[in-house]
């Protein structure tokens, strides 16, 4: 069952079999409303990003703070390799920007997260659950380490993700921040009715 649910989240089982397991799946979902209204969170974005761009001539963005991160962790455990590294010689790793921004948003999800009362203290949300079994710690832990290092050597490629792209970007009319905007919702509405509507 558990290998079954694995080839569901990558599209390979057949539609029909898809369905079902989307039928099988706790109802009701337990947020059915947004703890926070997102039109108060988007206008709250906005200014931020105004804000950034005005005052300090800073675009939002996250992608970055991995490699800085990275660099950091690095120049503790091979210095020496870190700084023959041609990107690190261009782009000192340092507590920036953008590493400030992510730990922002760490606690600040967590924030909303108690304010909102949705934090449950559990490692498992019922959908998992109902794919996976209770007993699948280590899938997901896998699971999570192994979608953040795609999502982060993604991001490096396009050169930003949905804060850099999606947010600061789109707000700049930039061509390319729209085009991947675009692809952010087609890729995200092909694996919806690909997992739960054919």
């Amino acid at each position: 069952m558990k290998l079954q649910a694995c080839f569901l989240t990558m599209g390979l089982i057949w539609p029909a079999t898809v369905a079902q397991a989307a039928s099988e799946l706790p109802s009701p979902y337990p947020y059915p409303d947004p703890a926070w209204s997102p039109y108060l969170v988007g206008v709250l974005i906005g200014i931020l990003v105004l804000s950034t761009l005005a005052l300090a001539g800073k675009k939002i963005g996250a992608s970055s703070a991995y490699s800085d991160t990275a660099g950091i962790i690095g120049r503790l455990v091979a210095p020496n390799h870190i700084a023959s590294l041609p990107y690190y010689q261009k782009s000192k790793p340092m507590i920036g920007w953008t590493l400030t921004i992510v730990l922002g948003a760490i606690v600040g999800s967590f924030i909303a997260a108690w304010t909102g009362g949705e934090l449950t203290g559990t490692y498992f949300q019922d959908m998992w659950v109902a794919r996976f079994g209770a007993d699948s710690g280590l899938l997901r832990t896998l699971v999570a380490l192994l979608g953040g290092a795609l999502m982060a050597y993604g991001a490096r490629m396009a050169g930003g993700r949905t804060s850099g792209h999606g947010i600061s970007g789109t707000l700049q009319l930039a061509v390319s921040s729209w085009i991947a905007v675009i692809c952010f919702f087609i890729g995200g509405i092909a694996t919806a009715l690909l997992m739960y509507r054919m």
